[in-house]
């Protein structure tokens, strides 16, 4: 997700208590400059300082791979001037009133929006606890708080050589009062800035760290579980015997539009779901097809769009072009695929009902168990997990509720694991969407008017009611559908169509994710049509900002960009294309793709050069890594990522069928990272958004086939 105001400055409340021997801190997180629809929220993170010096932090934006469990404890060591092996990380329990994300009003990871939200309050945490530390000492050896200073854990007084512990002051220092206002550092970071190792790494190496999957509990059971396999299809009967004489079986489980086995183990609860005989009533989605799909998405284009971004007169622009080119994109509908599937334990026992489970959003996991236990969320508790990859599909609570639902016909702890299939088959997929775009060109080659037309689901409408315009405009959908460049003449307009037969969601970013694809592969035709090099074409089309300039220069240089590929095998075709992206508050990402196209017409990416400035860095190590790895995820949907139905069923089942890059496909990846400027912005599903579309211009590139729609194919390529 994306789009959001950026936070606001405004100035926060601490308050410091003394517990069980521990220095406190909490700092509401505020959204204050967010639209009027938007609630304002206060809430919190904490910070805890043990008696042996040891800090804790308690984080309100989970770690799925992205590496927040090292970046924001960052924050708060630099300004607390302690190492970062001083610093424990704790998952925040779910509490809307202390961690909900400021924007969007829920607590949640989600729209590369964690270390914009964390960034000013973070520090402020630390620098408050250093202020109070230092005041501590300073009363303990009774000289001037001025003439002492915080480093490594400790507060030193060089005129007299005196040094003492945080673990000792931490009693002191809580009886203070908490200071308001306390200055941030504005330069001279110590670990801001630096590369720094990620703190999960190792625990995740010896496989120690746990994920929900491997969550266990005394008494505990397993259970494999079959959904309908048509979204709106119900269960009719399921014949049991085959399963219950499975060695380990010990009982199935029924819902209204599922069927669980439950075993001592996942081998036993797997082996009899796999022998049940299910009968399905498939409802009304039973003939629900993507050719389908697609015919509705074209019709309803024809109809009424509610306007989105516009600028001077298109009808004008257009009317004097010299040339004006049309073209229709499509994007198909993606899966997640995280390679942790979905699982979810739960006991109800007590009158409370206890959930563990890897969530992206735990207050809304929190609900949804509350709504299935027929509890007070109250009596609710959530313990939240590592997640083992997500992209968006564990901001969902529909696996939280069914296993609940499931759980309450037990009387004991029961996890539900997904298999691939099941994950595959009943996700919440990134939407199918058309896109309809015309550009005039005048004599020159430079756009005299832009038109884009956005045709598909609203998924935010779902998420963030608030978030929609009161003329039904979704942002996200917009978002990026003119990419980052200054047309004098240029209208966007927005058809919102949904379908009943299949689920739509957040998938690493999702107006990014398609509308990058479509304006960068439709600039690269322009450039195309007006004879005009594509890295040149989109520089004298940019906003007058001279970050993007910049950016845009040094992938040139970088890239080896206008000078020649190295000559592939007999047969094979090469390729180098480009794409330009800014967004996710204000992050601007240049990718360079090189492919090999072969005799079959398979495609394989070799090397991307990528160039970054997404503000002020906190963790280049981290950044190199989030690029990296969207890339690879973008290219795996480049290449292979297509969810269709037949029959109102998904087609697609395993990793044979639903293909991600293997490590002899991955290219080389280089990353150059620009900073500028005083805040961080979003770094998280930059590499996914815009990578297909250089990937698609390269192989135009290689081939003179122009891609208007995913994902790239040797059908699609003639082979």
């Amino acid at each position: 997700m994306n789009g959001h105001p950026r936070l606001s400055r405004r100035a926060f409340v601490v308050t410091g208590t003394a517990a069980a021997g521990a220095l406190t801190i909490g700092v509401p997180l505020d959204a204050g400059a967010a639209s009027s629809t938007t609630p304002d929220f206060a809430p919190n993170a904490f910070l805890r300082i043990a008696r042996d010096g040891a800090v804790t932090l308690i984080v309100p934006y989970v770690e799925m791979g992205q590496g927040t469990y090292t970046s924001v404890p960052m924050l708060i060591a630099e300004e607390l001037e302690i190492g970062l092996d001083a610093v424990t990380v704790e998952h925040a329990p779910a509490d809307n009133a202390l961690y909900a994300n400021p924007i969007m009003g829920h607590q949640e990871t989600d729209g590369s929006l964690s270390m914009r939200a964390a960034w000013e309050p973070m520090r402020r945490a630390g620098a408050t606890a250093r202020q109070m530390l230092i005041a501590a000492a300073a009363s303990v050896w009774g000289v001037d708080a001025a003439a002492c200073q915080a480093r490594d854990g400790a507060v030193l007084h060089a005129a007299s050589g005196r040094r003492i512990g945080y673990g000792d002051l931490v009693e002191h220092a809580a009886t203070l009062p908490v200071p308001r206002d306390v200055p941030l550092k504005g330069e001279g970071f110590r670990l801001i800035g630096t590369p720094h190792r990620r703190l999960d790494a190792a625990a995740k190496v010896r496989g120690t760290a746990r994920f929900g999957i491997d969550v266990q509990l005394p008494g505990m059971k397993v259970a494999a579980v079959m959904a309908s396999p048509v979204l709106g299809g119900r269960l009719v009967s399921v014949d049991d015997t085959e399963a219950r004489a499975v060695a380990g079986v010990r009982g199935v489980l029924r819902i209204d539009d599922a069927v669980a086995v439950v075993a001592d183990h996942w081998a036993a609860a797997k082996k009899g779901l796999d022998a049940l005989v299910v009968a399905w009533g498939d409802g009304p989605n039973a003939t629900f097809s993507t050719k389908a799909l697609f015919a509705d998405l074209e019709a309803a284009a024809a109809g009424d769009a509610v306007p989105g971004p516009s600028a001077g007169d298109v009808m004008s622009g257009f009317a004097r072009a010299a040339r004006t080119v049309e073209a229709s994109y499509r994007l198909p509908m993606v899966a997640h695929a995280p390679m942790e599937p979905l699982n979810c334990t739960v006991h109800l026992h007590d009158g409370r009902c206890e959930v563990w489970v890897g969530t992206q959003a735990a207050t809304r996991a929190q609900a949804a168990a509350a709504r299935a236990a027929g509890l007070p969320v109250d009596k609710v508790v959530v313990h939240n997990q590592y997640l083992g990859g997500s992209f968006g599909r564990r901001a969902e609570s529909d696996n939280v509720t069914q296993a609940v639902l499931f759980a309450r016909q037990v009387d004991h702890p029961l996890k539900i694991v997904w298999s691939r299939e099941e994950d595959t088959q009943h996700d919440f997929y990134r939407p199918a969407y058309l896109n309809l775009l015309k550009a005039g060109l005048d004599a020159s080659g430079r756009v005299t008017s832009w038109s884009h037309r956005v045709v598909g689901p609203s998924p935010l409408t779902r998420w963030l009611p608030a978030a929609i315009g009161s003329d039904g405009l979704d942002p996200d959908a917009v978002t990026s559908a003119v990419g980052p460049y200054a047309f004098e003449n240029l209208h966007v307009d927005y058809v919102r169509r949904e379908s009943p037969a299949y689920r739509s969601g957040f998938w690493r970013g999702v107006g990014t994710t398609h509308n990058a694809f479509v304006v960068e592969s439709f600039m690269d035709e322009l450039a195309a049509t007006a004879g005009i090099d594509p890295l040149a074409f989109r520089r004298m089309h940019l906003a007058d900002d001279p970050r993007l300039r910049a950016a845009l220069d040094l992938a040139a240089e970088r890239s080896g960009w206008g000078t020649p590929l190295p000559e592939g095998e007999a047969g094979e075709r090469t390729g180098r294309g480009i794409s330009l992206l800014q967004d996710f508050g204000g992050t601007i990402l240049v990718l360079v793709a090189e492919v090999v196209v072969d005799r079959q017409g398979f495609t394989r990416v070799t090397k991307v050069t990528s160039v970054i400035d997404c503000g002020k860095v906190i963790n280049p190590d981290t950044v190199a890594a989030q690029i990296q790895g969207g890339a690879i995820f973008g290219i795996s949907a480049a290449l292979y990522g297509e969810i269709t139905f037949a029959d109102g069923r998904v087609e697609q089942g395993n990793f044979d069928s639903y293909q991600a890059v293997r490590m002899d496909e991955a290219p080389r990846i280089t990353v150059h990272v620009i900073e500028s400027g005083t805040e961080p912005f979003g770094v998280g599903e930059a590499g996914t958004s815009g990578i297909g579309p250089a990937v698609a211009n390269a192989v135009f590139a290689a081939t003179g086939t122009r891609l208007r729609h995913l994902p790239i194919t040797p059908e699609a390529l003639g082979g």
